[in-house]
């Protein structure tokens, strides 16, 4: 048995006892950085908890959770954006036994309602006043919640029902004074198969669906992170992503067990303002983090003028050349290495161009990981070759996040990478990725005959999404299983690797769905970048113009089309966008057309414009 795999087979019940294995091994290590936002206009202030302070945190609200009368297994709902105390209130939780139901801080009152009733929660960790508001509006409808505990107390009027997180914790303390071992107790009792995590799937269709995930889930995925050796105990890792998600959980769970320290900030606004601050060596992001980063860099060649804009496009293409050529070399020789012509020319892009998006990164960035959605493969190679290293992975949150990632330097852009150690993957005869490991989930939350759709008898899960293996393991996803069109000319177009490279070849775009099942040609959708576009206008006679009459305008359209044109020069003929219609806003997650972690809801969306859509048919052969 190798050493990675006897660290996995050897791994404890839950990640509560990593914990307190971790607070044991490095008390006075620096365990988290968070943001103390000042009180004039000056930038924040970064503070520091070591591993000793954050475990007597945890402890507190754990003790106090037991004190609430939270027995094992039971349910505390989390509704709050990524922050500090969300990763403190769920160890917490963990540590009290209990599960953690995850909830989106966007999440409506009726469906926050359906979530705290189905999981039957019987505490609600609330954000704020706004996240309490939504309890109190739904209260008559949860018999089994029976306290909300408020983070940010301001505006909130407490009740016997309701405290705040800091008198929860003052409760703690105090039980803990009597009864010191309680906490070592509760977590001495966890075991393996016992749930830790209730998360319900946004889901492109119908009404979510909880995973049931035990805490032998997060046990393995801290291990296998760990075993990939992507991370270090030396890592600075910056964590905005949302914690409601799958992906964001999980590298809670790999930072416990390397030890490394996670700057907190779930705020999408101060990324930028935070990367050079913070300087993290490695950070997850969805694509579109990535879309919008180049975007921006592009607009913003484009806004200095024409031949800053050639300089940008002819780096651009440098990026990409330099990252297909060392890439093939690294898999055929074990060396990244490119011809002399090409490493000259790399140079020269370097200094004009790349250092300064590596800088805006923070300076020190090593990698970073992509999940959640396809990224473009053009915008990966871009940033490849400009020295941000974007390591795509895959997984699902029935299947803990990480199922692949892809290994460091041997990275492959344009696939997920290898299967995490003790993760098994097979392709079914339709081209279905099934999978089968120690992070697959128990199941549907109520849902058994849900469960038995997708998760066979024998450990196999069906992902629903299509793919190829390579013959040394490399994943590549091409669609989900339900996205992929068939023409009514029989042909099968994989829509998201249209909408891929369309956001490679515009600079504008935010949003694109690709349209075309059952009909005779592909039409798109397109949203643009409010920003981006905003920016565009200034110097094309719509200056000072709202969002909404700049995309209605005619010669807003009419360079949306040149990029099509574009696209369509790289494409099939029967994938080629014949027709398109630009969206009066961009998609968001309030109308429900994108998930919270910015998958298209396509049927929404669909429903939604389907006047745009049957306009683009008028006078086609089926129409």
């Amino acid at each position: 048995m190798s050493d990675t795999q006897t660290l996995i087979e050897n791994r404890p019940p839950s990640v509560a006892g990593l914990f307190l294995e971790r607070v044991a091994a490095t008390p006075d290590a620096e365990a988290y950085r968070y943001p103390v936002p000042s009180a004039g206009q000056g930038p924040d202030e970064w503070k520091s908890l070591t591993w000793a302070q954050a475990a007597e945190r945890v402890y507190a609200i754990a003790a106090g959770l037991i004190e609430l009368g939270v027995q094992p297994e039971q349910r505390v709902a989390l509704a709050a954006g990524t922050r500090l105390e969300w990763i403190l209130a769920d160890l917490g939780i963990m540590c009290a036994g209990a599960a953690t139901t995850t909830v989106y801080p966007q999440t409506n009152a009726d469906e926050s309602a359906y979530i705290l009733s189905d999981s039957e929660s019987r505490v609600l960790i609330a954000e704020n006043a706004e996240q309490l508001a939504k309890a109190v509006e739904k209260r008559g409808e949860l018999p089994e919640l029976t306290h909300v505990v408020v983070i940010d107390a301001t505006g909130v009027e407490t009740a016997d029902w309701i405290l705040t997180l800091d008198e929860l914790e003052k409760r703690g303390a105090a039980r803990l004074e009597k009864d010191p071992e309680l906490i070592k107790e509760r977590v001495g009792a966890i075991t393996k198969d016992q749930l830790a995590t209730l998360i319900y799937t946004s889901g492109t269709t119908g009404r979510p669906k909880g995973v049931r995930l035990p805490h032998d889930n997060w046990s393995y995925m801290a291990k296998a992170i760990a075993a990939t050796g992507l991370v270090s105990g030396e890592d600075v890792q910056y964590l905005w992503l949302p914690l409601a998600h799958v992906f964001g959980k999980v590298l809670t769970s790999g930072q416990i067990e390397v030890g490394h320290v996670t700057a907190v900030d779930g705020r999408v606004d101060k990324i930028i303002e935070n990367l050079p601050v913070v300087q993290p060596t490695y950070m997850a992001a969805v694509p579109r983090i990535f879309e919008k980063v180049y975007n921006g860099v592009a607009a913003k060649a484009r806004a200095g003028g024409g031949a800053k804009y050639k300089i940008f496009q002819w780096a651009a293409e440098v990026a990409r050349e330099y990252a297909k050529v060392a890439q093939d070399n690294f898999r055929r020789t074990g060396t990244a290495s490119v011809p002399f012509g090409l490493g000259m020319k790399h140079k020269a892009a370097d200094a004009l161009v790349f250092a300064k998006i590596r800088e805006a990164f923070g300076g020190n960035l090593r990698a970073c990981v992509s999940g959640s959605a396809a990224l473009s493969p053009e915008i990966g190679y871009f940033f490849s070759g400009a020295g941000i290293h974007i390591l795509e992975g895959y997984g699902l949150t029935e299947s803990s996040a990480a199922s692949f990632v892809n290994p460091g330097e041997a990275y492959r852009t344009g696939t997920v990478g290898k299967p995490l150690p003790g993760t098994e993957v097979r392709i079914a005869d339709d081209g279905e990725i099934l999978l089968r490991g120690p992070g697959i989930m128990e199941g549907y939350h109520k849902l058994p005959e849900k469960t038995a759709e997708v998760l066979e008898p024998d450990g196999w899960f069906h992902t629903g999404d299509i793919g190829e293996l390579s013959p040394d393991g490399y994943l590549r996803i091409t669609d989900r299983k339900k996205d992929l069109i068939k023409t009514s000319g029989g042909k099968y177009i994989a829509p998201a690797e249209v909408e891929g490279q369309f956001k490679a070849v515009c600079p504008y775009v935010s949003n694109i769905l690709v349209h075309g099942a059952d009909r005779n040609f592909c039409t798109a959708l397109i949203a643009l970048d409010e920003a981006a576009i905003t920016d565009w206008a200034k110097d094309n006679g719509l200056e000072g113009k709202p969002y909404a009459e700049i995309v209605a305008s005619p010669v807003t359209v009419e360079m949306v089309d040149g990029y099509v044109k574009q696209l369509n020069e790289g494409l099939q003929r029967w994938q080629t966008i014949k027709k398109f219609r630009l969206l009066p806003r961009d998609l968001d997650v309030e109308h429900g057309e994108i998930t919270p972690s910015l998958k298209l809801k396509r049927p929404v969306v669909e429903r939604e414009y389907k006047h745009l859509i049957d306009e683009m048919y008028e006078g086609s052969r089926e129409a």
